[in-house]
């Protein structure tokens, strides 16, 4: 049984966008793992793995434009199915 069993990913497309601070605040106020926040100051590439997905989205979506959103279940991944 996975911990966090979502993969969340997406972009966040912005002006003045801080990889640090996003990263931070993900890291302090989201619960997760594999935190991967990385681009520059007008688009950051976001991965993480936690059961509340929707909290990395509306978090993000504060911050920019919010694309090419992938959340995936890993439980089910793991036993064969799709995710």
């Amino acid at each position: 049984m996975l911990d966090y069993k979502f993969d969340t990913q997406l972009l966040i497309e912005g002006k003045s966008l801080s990889e640090n601070d996003i990263h931070d605040y993900i890291a302090k106020n989201i619960k997760g793992d594999c935190l991967l926040a990385v681009g520059d100051e007008n688009l950051i590439k976001i991965h993480y793995h936690t059961n509340t997905p929707w909290k990395v989205l509306e978090y993000c979506a504060s911050l920019g434009d919010i694309h090419d959103i992938v959340v995936e279940n890993m439980e089910r991944q793991q036993n064969g199915q799709k995710g």
